[in-house]
């Protein structure tokens, strides 16, 4: 069994996004940059009060820096102890961790894009928009689209950003829809399949990176295919 090498990390913040869901900051220790490409997880560990190693894992919910930051975007899961044990950790307090793991990440050559995400799968999705469009070189000629669904206004997480990502990129559009919007929400409704087909309209020479619970990945990933998609052309990361 391979070995990976175990990094502690020291909580910066812990900012609530909903009443169930936190972003949490953390400064890497013991390295002044830490690597990973926008798109992989990291396997967090700790030890349950009798003794059992725990060990989950969170997508990198922030772009590379140079200063060996990380964030995740955390659901606090009733029974789950890791989440709850992530959820309650203060400032200043230490996590161990294995990684960068995965290859959910961009595919060269760089295309028009569609980001498929529904709640915390946004996670991925800010590390590499961030990334993209950090750099003209990245993303020159291509438009990139982010179809963001949740329930309700509340849990469309990091919105602020996106909005003003969308503002400042022409070529990068914001598209959240919301499956039980209150009577006064402007926005798109219904689930994010349903406005899919307005964004590629007859093509099939586009990429799409999916990231959301099965069913609604399963949903995409058909409905692509049966529009002619080559599967190479769809990455995807179910979270359950």
């Amino acid at each position: 069994m391979a070995h990976f090498k175990t990094f502690t990390a020291c909580v910066l913040r812990s900012v609530p996004l909903s009443e169930f869901t936190k972003h949490l900051e953390l400064q890497v220790s013991g390295v002044d940059h830490f690597g990973f490409v926008p798109g992989q997880w990291l396997s967090v560990q700790t030890n349950t009060p009798d003794g059992e190693e725990m060990t989950r894992a969170y997508s990198i919910a922030s772009p590379p820096t140079e200063n060996g930051h990380v964030a995740f975007c955390l659901n606090r899961v009733e029974d789950g102890f890791m989440s709850n044990y992530l959820f309650n950790l203060d400032e200043g307090a230490e996590i161990h961790f294995e990684g960068p793991f995965g290859n959910f990440t961009l595919h060269p050559p760089m295309r028009d894009t569609v980001f498929i995400a529904t709640g915390t799968g946004i996670a991925p999705f800010r590390s590499m928009l961030h990334w993209l469009l950090a750099d003209e070189e990245r993303h020159k000629g291509c438009n990139l689209w982010l179809i963001f669904g949740a329930r309700r206004e509340q849990d469309l997480y990091y919105r602020e950003e996106f909005d003003a990502l969308a503002l400042k990129y022409a070529n990068f559009h914001f598209l959240p829809t919301l499956s039980r919007p209150e009577p006064d929400w402007k926005g798109l409704q219904g689930y994010v399949q349903e406005h899919v087909p307005d964004i590629i309209g007859s093509r099939a020479d586009m990429h799409a990176y999916i990231c959301g619970l099965a069913k609604m990945v399963k949903a995409n990933r058909d409905l692509l295919k049966s529009r002619g998609w080559d599967r190479t052309s769809i990455r995807y990361e179910r979270y359950d």
